[in-house]
């Protein structure tokens, strides 16, 4: 197999191009909501708008922001977010979702420390310049047609699997709460094909929350206010010490992981597309001072899982759903923080880790097998997706894929030219996984 017919044409992405389109998605979207996608969408939801929240708040309250400066913040990246799902979902009717780049709210916390919020306000719009170049010219599809697939889907592994520990760790922590919640969805998943086991984790876990009291909805500092914009500025120091760090992260790390999971599960993601839209999603944010928002790697993870449903022309409704929450949440984010944040952190991470099972597989499916070839560069690709490696201020995953087609080319049998990606399609990887289902 040659690389280039393994990977996806720069079309409209789709497996059909002729189904694709605004009437296709508006009038296929009905069917496409369902128990499954809607609790996917639902978990994606909750997920993206509790613990990455704090985050956000952290990084503002490190810049010294006031709280209509900070619910600017919150409602620039969550409002934006929802509508790139809305866009990209119906658009390509497939579970592209939208958010912000997680890494990138917790490195404002220590830039802070030299650049002010006019400065960064002046950056998060230049890095979103950055990443719209880098999609118009079709540099990202470019360089993702020449990746090899078992490295893409090995850097998608170690990327996601700490959510598989974290789930662990939510057991330990909250016997309780995370043990019922994990066996709801296990049992759930062997007794009955009608409710999805996400679903019934959740479910469970909120319920044991209540009846143990321990939903505490402590006081907060975020009032609702009106958001309070805030004009930039722009500075060559920004430019260097945030812009490039965040369009990188935005690029290697979340688009990189979302076209990875999205190829996982047997789509052809439009690569250039996701690039542009990410791009002009943090343009459009940072005027309202907030930083990139653009396509997500997990929330994408999560409603293109089999929790979604398994009809993979259908899940995304999860992102629609994910999309429409994602957008209410910043209209009342003033409000809605301090409710989320009353969830405990191992119900949530419980559940996360749950609704990530068959994307793991499906990772890790395509990334190791005797038939599959780049080995080398994609062992090196998952031990350095799952770790915490930073520089230049960028995260593993962007790492990940360089050191794993690195390593491919020193140390496998083949040059990289002429490898194949994979023995079998994404559609084949993932068909097992699909049978087989994750309890």
């Amino acid at each position: 197999m040659n690389i280039q017919q393994s990977v996806p044409a720069q079309g409209d992405g789709h497996k059909d191009p002729a189904a694709s389109g605004w009437m296709a998605g508006l009038r296929g979207l009905p069917s496409a909501l369902n128990l499954n996608s809607v609790s996917a969408g639902l978990v994606a939801a909750i997920f993206g708008c509790s613990g990455p929240a704090l985050i956000v708040i952290g990084a503002a309250q490190a810049g010294n922001l006031n709280n209509g400066q900070t619910v600017a913040w919150l409602l620039a990246i969550y409002l934006l977010g929802g509508i790139i799902s809305l866009f990209m979902g119906m658009r390509y009717r497939m579970p592209i979702t939208g958010a912000y780049s997680i890494p990138g709210a917790a490195i404002m916390t220590a830039a802070f420390a030299t650049f002010s919020y006019q400065e960064a306000i002046g950056a998060f719009i230049m890095a979103g310049v950055l990443v719209l170049i880098l999609g118009v010219t079709g540099v990202i599809g470019r360089i993702m047609r020449w990746v090899p697939m078992p490295i893409v889907m090995a850097m998608i592994a170690g990327a996601m699997i700490r959510f598989g520990v974290a789930a662990v760790d939510a057991v330990s922590a909250a016997p309780l709460i995370a043990g019922l919640a994990a066996l709801a969805f296990f049992l759930t998943g062997r007794l009955t094909r009608r409710v999805p086991p996400v679903l019934a984790a959740l479910i469970v876990g909120l319920v044991v929350t209540l009846a143990t009291g321990q939903l505490q909805m402590g006081t907060s500092e975020l009032a609702f206010v009106m958001p309070q914009f805030t004009a930039p500025s722009f500075t060559l120091g920004a430019f260097f010490g945030i812009a490039v760090p965040l369009a990188a992260l935005v690029i290697g790390a979340e688009n990189a992981q979302a076209i990875g999971v999205l190829m996982a599960e047997g789509y052809k993601p439009p690569i250039n597309a996701m690039t542009i839209v990410s791009g002009v999603g943090g343009i459009v944010a940072g005027m309202m001072g907030g930083h990139n928002a653009n396509i997500a790697g997990p929330m994408t993870a999560i409603c293109s899982s089999e929790q979604a449903g398994e009809d993979k022309d259908k899940r995304y409704g999860a992102t629609v759903v994910n999309g429409l929450l994602f957008g209410a949440f910043g209209l009342i984010a003033g409000l809605a923080v301090p409710f989320v944040m009353a969830l405990p952190k191992s119900l949530i991470g419980v559940v996360a880790g749950l609704a990530m099972i068959g994307v793991l597989l499906s990772s890790l499916q395509g990334a190791f097998g005797p038939r599959l070839g780049n080995q080398v560069g994609a062992f090196v690709a998952f031990v350095v997706g799952m770790s915490s490696l930073n520089l230049l201020g960028i995260s593993a995953p962007f790492w990940a894929l360089v050191f794993g087609v690195i390593a491919s080319a020193l140390a496998d049998k083949f040059s990289l030219g002429q490898r194949d990606r994979a023995d079998k399609s994404p559609e084949q990887l993932t068909k097992v996984s699909g049978e087989r289902g994750t309890a």
